[in-house]
């Protein structure tokens, strides 16, 4: 396993444990639960191929995940840094904090928490809940009673956005944000923040399931093409010199055994096939057959088609070779629709067209669409 520097904290593993998806078992009454004959033997596997950060929530797994892994990590507690969350969306109060860490603390029977993030916020959130109820403040008293090491945030707005929030939060630590081979949005804010002492941990580094799959993708960026779709998405990942971990939702032994065999090897790509990539998916980028912006002028559609949506899983094949991940999306789309249908509902009213400031031949592009990922 690969040690990176984590900001002010220490060391962290180059793979976290991102305990979302561990498995469950669905009751007859439509409960869950999370299968710990499973779920337990995994998580301590991790450890001892050298992963020491374990990340959880409190809404993760039906509510579940922080009394399993909890359990899980009860041997090696000390060994490793626990990081959990609290959600903002229900808060009212400057004593909503003090409440939500105590409920985190009991669920994973711990005194401490290594990593605390507010979860999932975005400038409004921060300006709206943060700072009106002055939470930073009840984090750095909990901070001096030893409740909590550090205090991170996971991260969901624009890049500007997260500059906004590390410079007026000179208590947090660590940032959790999303990144991947087909989102690099924030690429530049990644850096910024390792500038200024952050760690950065990555969530979804294959791009929440659409790298999972098997793909020309290795072939279309030119480098290390004899590797798997997910494999190329962590090495990517990790190509990032300021990436501290990447965080990664492992169902299984052969996916964590996978991941920890990549994230091991301290050549996950070389500075210069990092930046290689980087171009070539530029480069990629700006071939695209169908350039939609996603702006949705063309909404609403008289018909309820998803145009963007369609149009976005129509460039994950044609422009980034995934047609696995591709054509489940569209049928995800296909499923919403009334019909049963993404595109077949369009009637070529060209209402769409007219307002596209791309110009864009809609319904003749979702023709297209259809008979690449239709059934």
């Amino acid at each position: 396993m690969q040690y990176r520097k984590f900001g002010r904290i220490g060391n962290i593993s180059a793979l976290g444990f991102g305990c979302m998806r561990l498995p469950e078992i669905e009751g007859a009454d439509g409960s869950f639960s999370i299968d710990e004959e499973k779920a337990i033997p995994l998580l301590r596997r991790a450890y001892d191929l050298g992963v020491n950060y374990f990340d959880t929530a409190v809404g993760y797994c039906h509510q579940n995940s922080q009394y399993t892994v909890g359990r899980a990590v009860k041997p090696f507690r000390d060994k490793i840094m626990l990081s959990t969350k609290i959600p903002l969306s229900d808060c009212d109060n400057q004593g909503y904090f003090r409440k939500m860490l105590e409920q985190s603390l009991s669920r994973l029977d711990t005194e401490y928490i290594d990593v605390y993030h507010f979860h999932g916020i975005n400038k409004a959130l921060f300006d709206d809940k943060i700072l009106k109820f002055d939470l930073l403040k009840e984090a750095r008293r909990a901070i001096d009673e030893g409740l909590i090491r550090h205090i991170s945030f996971s991260f969901h707005d624009s890049p500007e956005a997260m500059g906004y929030i590390i410079e007026r939060g000179e208590i947090f630590s660590s940032v959790l944000c999303q990144y991947n081979l087909l989102d690099r949005a924030n690429e530049e804010a990644i850096a910024n923040a390792a500038e200024k002492g952050l760690g950065v941990v990555i969530m979804g580094p294959v791009g929440g399931g659409r790298l999972g799959g098997a793909s020309a993708l290795g072939e279309k960026v030119g480098v290390r093409s004899g590797a798997a779709t997910p494999e190329l998405a962590l090495r990517f990942v990790l190509g990032n010199r300021n990436v501290s971990c990447a965080l990664s939702g492992m169902r299984d032994l052969e996916m964590l055994e996978k991941n920890a065999a990549v994230a091991g090897d301290e050549t996950s790509l070389t500075e210069t096939e990092f930046a290689d990539v980087n171009r070539m998916l530029s480069e990629i980028e700006k071939f695209r057959e169908l350039y939609c912006t996603g702006c949705e002028y063309c909404l609403p559609c008289p018909k309820e088609i998803r145009i963007p949506e369609i149009f976005r899983a129509y460039n994950l094949a044609n422009v980034y070779g995934l047609s696995e991940a591709a054509k489940q999306q569209y049928a995800h789309i296909a499923s919403r629709h009334q019909t049963g249908t993404a595109s077949g509902a369009c009637v070529s009213c060209r209402a769409c067209v007219k307002k596209c400031p791309q110009n864009l031949d809609i319904p003749a592009l979702l023709k297209k669409a259809e008979a690449a990922l239709g059934v």
